[in-house]
């Protein structure tokens, strides 16, 4: 966990390459930092307190989210991973 919110911080200071941005360098894909920084935390926090539904959901959130949906986007065309992988 401590691995995916140290990514959430270290992704916000990379700017956006692809698509509209915002103040001047995030972009849509930042939404996922944003849920891992608060998703972190709350599903942290939750376990601690013996909240097991909030914390499923947090973990299946982070998942889906941060790991799936933000994986699918960092592998579109015109990104980085994308240009490693299919030339």
């Amino acid at each position: 966990m401590l691995l995916m919110l140290a990514t959430g911080f270290i992704t916000l200071s990379m700017p956006a390459e692809v698509g509209p941005r915002f103040f001047h360098q995030f972009g849509f894909i930042h939404i996922f930092s944003f849920l891992a920084i608060f998703g972190v935390p709350t599903a942290y926090f939750a376990a601690r307190r013996r909240y097991i539904r909030v914390h499923r959901f947090a973990m299946i959130w982070l998942y889906v989210g941060g790991i799936l949906i933000a994986g699918a986007f960092a592998f579109s065309p015109g990104r980085m991973l994308h240009k490693w992988l299919f030339g």
